[in-house]
């Protein structure tokens, strides 16, 4: 179990190595666990030190809800656990077979229902943190301002402490930051796509967190020839080099690994404690 930690929007100490709800409930397509196994896994979770668990309302296929599972799993929840969560250009999760054009989550109305379907499934007055999500499915036309005052708005209100964008340009950070305070973005990137290198960097020097999705997919053959060295030195696995390297490559990198399985959750908190030395970190370039 990893002890590094980040104050999250500067108040909301969490572990840097927390949970991805999304892969409990097989949202949008594949397998997910059974109902037992998804409610262990989330108390295990909290009982390895994850304080920190990445959701939406809209990470829901089938009558399998993921804040339903976190409500029922966890509730009343821990004082130190921060729920994150994220709305869009998606308000139901079915939405996502709609076209773009029909999907009205971007909007002041959709905004406010998805804050509100968040704050009623996950049965909480206020939400630590939501991450307003750019671009689902198909990159909408819609400029990031107009939604994230929507969202300032609601904070305003009481209903949100602490305001994070997703999928975003460096360009729409500068312009998110001048409307809010920023507590977190969250991009694709890993050890093999880094192409968000000098947004991470100038998160780091916000002070802003940066969480990376899909954080260990994606490996071209020359990297995953390093990654299976530097594994077999510190007897590790693939998986866990790379959430490693994550975590050394700067002190604001927070991990959201998702999965199904127990046995996988414990193997992703034991990446928190792997330290790559400088040489290994040479290796992996």
């Amino acid at each position: 179990m990893t002890t590094q930690r980040w104050a999250l929007g500067g108040d909301l100490s969490v572990a840097r190595v927390g949970y991805g709800a999304m892969k409990l409930t097989g949202w949008p397509r594949g397998d997910r666990p059974s109902r037992e196994t998804a409610l262990a896994l989330l108390r295990r979770a909290v009982d390895l030190g994850v304080n920190h668990i990445d959701t939406s309302h809209y990470y829901s296929r089938d009558g399998v809800a993921a804040n339903e599972l976190i409500r029922e799993a966890l509730h009343p929840y821990p004082d130190d656990l921060v729920i994150v969560t994220k709305v869009g250009a998606l308000v139901e999760g079915s939405d996502i077979t709609l076209p773009a054009a029909e999907m009205t989550g971007l909007t002041p109305d959709g905004l406010r229902r998805g804050v509100e379907a968040n704050l009623r499934s996950l049965g909480v007055d206020r939400l630590d943190v939501v991450n307003l999500r750019m671009g689902d499915r198909d990159r909408t036309e819609t400029p990031l301002a107009g939604p994230l005052e929507t969202l300032l708005a609601l904070r305003e209100e009481g209903l949100i402490r602490h305001l994070g964008i997703s999928n975003v340009t460096a360009a729409e950070f500068a312009v998110a930051r001048t409307i809010a305070p920023i507590a977190c973005v969250q991009n694709l990137y890993n050890l093999a796509q880094r192409d968000d290198d000098p947004l991470l960097d100038a998160c780091a020097e916000a002070g802003v967190a940066y969480v990376p999705f899909f954080p260990v997919g994606g490996f071209q053959p020359l990297t995953a020839e390093r990654l299976d060295a530097v594994a077999a030195r510190h007897h590790a696995t693939v998986p866990q080099v790379a959430l490693a390297w994550l975590l050394a490559r700067s002190p604001n990198v927070l991990l959201i690994p998702g999965t199904g399985s127990v046995a996988h959750l414990e193997e992703n908190i034991a990446a928190g404690a792997l330290n790559l030395s400088t040489d290994d970190l040479a290796e992996l370039g």
